[in-house]
């Protein structure tokens, strides 16, 4: 009777240890999972700045045959580009990426001081390209953003939290879009001396 009793302890300690042995494997497979749609949202992200990046040069070039003594807005297209060909963090690339966004907002904004650059087939094309560059990155963004708050929130997530922490899972960073991001740029078509 005690060896039965030793069996049916020792079974039960098995079966449990199988449980929580199942149980590690799954819940670190599930951190695993949603860290690779963080990482799969953030590739997109990169995807879609480069094709911005790769849009750039064209588009300078379209606008310097128009605007040739716009040299602020070329030097801070250029230093945008620098940033974010050095960026390596999802911190750093934000901030490159709104940098950027805030000097092509300038070269577009060339449109209002220089008439003939909207008549510009190619630069009319390569903006429209840009744009939807941009709603690219936008929805890029959001895609990395939502899979960054679903990964922190299962990571954050008691009993996920206590693999989490044994595996050195740590939050993720947003993408976060600039502060001046939030207000439209004010560009008047109208009668420049106002």
């Amino acid at each position: 009777m005690n060896f039965m009793k030793k069996n049916s302890l020792v079974i039960g300690i098995l079966a449990v240890l199988v449980i929580v042995i199942v149980a590690f494997f799954s819940i670190g497979n599930g951190i695993t999972k949603e860290e690779n749609s963080v990482d799969s949202a953030y590739a997109d992200i990169d995807t879609q700045l480069q094709r911005r990046n790769d849009l750039i040069p064209n588009l300078v070039e379209t606008v310097k045959g128009y605007a040739t003594h716009e040299e602020k807005i070329f030097t801070a297209i250029s230093t945008a580009q620098s940033a974010m060909s050095k960026a390596e963090t999802v911190s750093d690339k934000a901030t490159a990426s709104n940098q950027m966004s805030s000097a092509l907002n300038g070269l577009l904004r060339l449109q209002v001081s220089y008439p003939d650059i909207k008549a510009d087939k190619q630069f009319t094309q390569l903006a429209d390209e840009l744009a939807g560059t941009e709603n690219r990155i936008t929805v890029a963004r959001k895609n990395y953003n939502d899979a960054v708050k679903s990964y922190n929130t299962k990571i954050s997530l008691f009993p996920t939290s206590i693999v989490a922490g044994m595996r050195g899972a740590t939050k993720k960073d947003y993408f976060k879009a600039a502060e001046s991001a939030k207000d439209a740029p004010n560009v008047n078509f109208g009668d420049s001396s106002q």
